[in-house]
């Protein structure tokens, strides 16, 4: 079997790179108390819990402090599973913000905690088993390790620096590119040339079903990690969706071939 491998991997970071759950509940508690108010501040182990469970519902990061003040108010653990999205959008309009509007102040107390409190902030966040070890291994080789993330790159870039990994100029692109991860990944294949084969890894199925319907993308192979931030529905409805394949932490950190 004749095999092209990846000439350029593009990895996804939260859910493939880094596990962040405490800190975005705890970043998105925050905001949640800046923009609602409640009159305890403490914060629930519960609804952490449930919230780590919904994670998977979250496309990027304003909505995270909506999921709170979705179940602070009663919405279901089952409908907002099966309807986010909706329930995202009507909650800005009965709240009178804008997507911008969270995601500034979501941002703006980061920086904030990061600024007076680094190692605490980075206390939360762990990286998944091997991955360092890989990307370490990659960066100089004849691949070429690309993030594309719905996070800051410079929380990004940090993040990794203080693991030991130190990315190439222009090999993070984060949330301020402001483009669709398939139009990232087109436009990867316009920079680098037509010899270009990507490998893309994301935990979001419907991120990758979103790159399998662009025509140009059709070379792109495209794996959904396991370990991110998914529901076990969705791991097992990969096989409906070629040429989507499921991929381990364990083949993660293996040679190309494994993967396969």
């Amino acid at each position: 079997m004749n095999i092209n491998f990846p000439t350029i991997l593009a990895l996804d970071f939260d859910g493939v790179i880094c596990d962040g759950l405490v800190e975005y509940f705890e970043t998105a508690w925050r905001t949640y108390c800046q923009i609602w108010q409640p009159v305890d501040t403490v914060s629930d182990r519960r609804l952490a819990e449930v919230f780590y469970d919904l994670r998977p519902v979250i496309e990027t990061g304003w909505e995270m402090p909506l999921l709170i003040r979705a179940l602070t108010i009663g919405i279901t653990k089952e409908q907002i599973l099966l309807d986010w999205q909706s329930i995202a959008k009507n909650l800005l309009v009965e709240n009178n913000l804008t997507a911008l509007d969270v995601g500034t102040k979501l941002d703006s107390l980061r920086d904030e905690w990061i600024k007076n409190d680094l190692a605490g902030w980075l206390s939360l966040h762990r990286f998944y088993p091997g991955v360092v070890e890989r990307l370490q291994g990659l960066i100089g080789s004849d691949v070429r390790p690309m993030i594309v993330t719905t996070k800051e790159g410079r929380f990004v870039r940090e993040l990794l620096f203080l693991a030991g990994v130190e990315m190439p100029e222009g090999s993070i692109i984060g949330k301020e590119y402001k483009q669709p991860k398939h139009q990232v990944l087109r436009e990867f294949l316009a920079k680098f040339g037509e010899d270009t084969v990507i490998w893309f890894v994301e935990d979001r199925l419907k991120t990758l079903l979103s790159v399998k319907q662009q025509s140009d993308l059709s070379g792109v192979k495209l794996f959904l990690a396991d370990w991110g931030y998914n529901t076990l529905e969705e791991r097992n409805s990969v096989v409906e969706f070629p040429p989507v394949q499921l991929l381990s932490l364990y083949q993660f950190s293996q040679d190309f071939v494994v993967w396969l």
